[in-house]
């Protein structure tokens, strides 16, 4: 069943031209993922499919009846509102429906006839279609997991990362059939992204998304559109399966433009010799040439990301922190904490928002002063701050402008000097870009800007908080290669397991109250590692229980020698009971297992078979108390 088809979509921008005639169907319960470029319009293109934004020409078409929601990059509100207000103002027709069905039962309840029966009737129906009775349950847990507790907030006091985590929230909680979601693990944590990633591998509704998180697009999409050069070429499979496919059409595209290219230098010399297109044969031959032509001079120029920076000499000393403290009011960020770093070393950040993972690089930068302690930086030590709510430019200052503001000349780590303009040009900034204003450029360009403007100051401590939020896929790709051969020391703080696990071999996990602990390793072993503790810990809790009721059983046969009737037939009927469970058990796994069922059955079904273990164990071990006395 289709549920949106669009056809012959074309978007420009005064003279800069997005895509052109572009045709896309998503079918009932595809899971689909946008792949482009920075400034290659996929915001654009998300506008228009959720009809937000008209296109230039083409048109987009919707199953009747159609629920969407969509998830923008930088969501905006009205700051007048409270965020209970917004909640219900963006998720007013399920509201609607829930304050209609208490009318229609207290209707019912002081005047019982015909016609409040039929409201009621109508009223509850409505609740079933839009599964508006579990609504409000569903609503305090995402409001709770996203880290959302005082609804009497005003808007305008709220952070930008606040505020995307509300607008998540409010689409998860419409319910939708089509979720639209732009890079929607952008300040999220990793606790909340992994929860994020497991509802909507597993929850039955229709998804289209631009993420460049490799994980979370890998384990959640079965279909990729890749946009590239104004075109959309389709993927079914996940990331794994796009980056094979796509590598291989680039190639037979390079075979088929080189082919085109010897043939035309022959057919050249052909045409040179202007020949009269008299006969079927040689008009034929020109057509074909200028087919050829066109095949031959097709492929743009591909700019290619090229990181490259001359790195400052190191020396002994690094950086140290002995005893620091710092707090803010009652809210601990750091509680005597001792590090000295080495030269070389690759740390990660991780922990819940809110924990000080940025206040803790302020405090090494300096931009901050900590409460007590020291921090000492080696003279040799040249930092390389890219900051999350990175700078704000002149939104009128041409781009060439604001790195001519820091350096005219930029050296590269073999000596080799650039200017100003050769160097945005490694970043992908070609010549016409870097006369236009900042005000064109798109989130990810700014980014690739900011991140080229404290590179070229040559640091060899390199400090990266959240620097995957709004880069493409290329973009992140290149900047993996460069701090992989960087020489010198790198701090990272992200929210990206893919990008942590090839960068970082060692972690801070910060636990809140000033708590942080160290782990060697990188974020897949140290989840592999908590995961095995918690299974452990279970283990033993179990353990201890069984031990427990077995000590209680050993006391009460040391005071009594044989069972009472009531206890004869509970024993006689255990075994039949936990047979029954047994076979429930394995009826559930099944049907867990089957892929069939929707979210909220599986949500169910998970939790049923929680209940079932737990009462095989309970009966089980009641089981073995009761037979030590038919044994005795």
């Amino acid at each position: 069943m289709n549920y949106l088809s669009a056809e012959n979509l074309s978007k420009s921008f005064g003279d800069i031209e997005l895509f052109e005639n572009l045709n896309i169907g998503l079918r009932k319960g595809d899971k689909t993922a946008l792949i482009a470029n920075n400034g290659a319009g996929k915001s654009s293109l998300l506008d228009i499919l959720a009809g937000k934004e008209p296109a230039d020409t083409g048109k987009v078409v919707y199953r009747d009846g159609l629920k969407i929601a969509y998830l923008k990059q930088n969501p905006t509100f009205d700051d007048s509102l409270s965020i209970n207000e917004l909640i219900e103002g963006g998720n007013s027709e399920i509201f609607n429906i829930i304050h209609e069905y208490e009318k229609a039962l207290e209707n019912q309840t002081e005047n019982f006839t015909s016609k409040t029966q039929k409201a009621f009737e109508d009223a509850s129906a409505k609740m079933d279609k839009s599964h508006a009775w579990d609504h409000e349950r569903r609503m305090k847990q995402i409001l709770t997991l996203f880290n959302i507790t005082d609804l009497d907030q005003q808007i305008i006091s709220l952070s930008g990362g606040q505020k995307k985590r509300i607008a998540l929230a409010i689409v998860l909680l419409d319910d939708p059939d089509l979720l639209i979601l732009d890079e929607p693990t952008n300040h999220l944590d990793i606790n909340m992204i992994e929860w994020l990633e497991k509802y909507l591998s597993t929850a039955s509704l229709t998804l289209l998304m631009v993420t460049h998180d490799r994980y979370f697009l890998d384990r959640v999409c079965d279909h990729i559109l890749e946009l590239s050069d104004g075109k959309i070429y389709h993927h079914k499979g996940n990331y794994g399966y796009y980056l094979e496919k796509s590598a291989e059409r680039e190639e037979v595209e390079k075979t088929e433009i080189y082919k085109a290219r010897r043939l035309m230098k022959k057919e050249l010399d052909w045409m040179r010799r202007m020949p009269k297109a008299r006969t079927t044969k040689s008009k034929a031959r020109i057509d074909s040439f200028y087919e050829t032509k066109e095949k031959a001079t097709s492929q743009k120029i591909k700019q290619e990301l090229k990181l490259d920076v001359k790195m400052s000499r190191v020396g002994g000393k690094i950086l140290e922190l002995k005893n620091v403290k710092k707090a803010y009011g009652n809210i601990k960020i750091l509680k005597n904490f001792d590090y000295i770093f080495k030269k070389g070393e690759r740390i990660g950040i991780i922990g819940k928002n809110g924990t000080g993972k940025s206040s803790f690089l302020n405090m090494i930068t300096g931009l901050e002063k900590a409460d007590s302690g020291s921090i000492v930086k080696g003279e040799t030590i040249t930092f390389g701050y890219y900051s999350q709510n990175g700078i704000q430019f002149n939104e009128d200052q041409r781009v060439i402008d604001i790195l001519k503001d820091i350096a005219e000349i930029i050296t590269l780590s073999k000596g080799q000097q650039l200017t100003a303009s050769q160097f945005l040009q490694h970043f992908m900034f070609t010549p016409k870009m870097q006369f236009q204003p900042v005000s064109t450029l798109s989130g990810g360009e700014r980014r690739r800007l900011y991140l080229l403007t404290v590179l070229m100051k040559n640091p060899n401590f390199l400090i990266l908080d959240e620097p995957t939020n709004d880069l493409d896929i290329l973009t992140l790709n290149k900047l993996e290669d460069f701090l992989l051969n960087f020489g010198g020391c790198l701090i990272i703080v992200s929210h990206d397991r893919y990008f942590l696990d090839k960068l970082c071999d060692h972690l801070f996990l910060f636990k809140g109250d000033g708590m942080i602990k160290d782990f060697y390793g990188n974020y897949t072993q140290y989840r592999n590692k908590e995961e095995e503790n918690i299974k452990l810990e279970r283990k033993q809790k179990a353990v201890n229980k069984k031990n427990e009721i077995k000590e209680k059983s050993v006391k009460k046969q040391k005071e009594k020698t044989k069972l009472s009737f009531n206890e004869k037939r509970e024993y006689e009927n255990l075994e039949k009971e936990i047979e029954f469970l047994e076979k429930e058990k394995t009826e559930l796994e099944t049907k867990l297992n089957s892929g069939t069922e929707n979210y909220e059955e599986l949500e169910k079904t998970s939790s049923r078979i929680g209940e079932v273990i737990e009462l095989i164990d309970e009966k089980t071990l009641r089981w073995m108390e009761l037979d030590e006395f038919v044994s005795f």
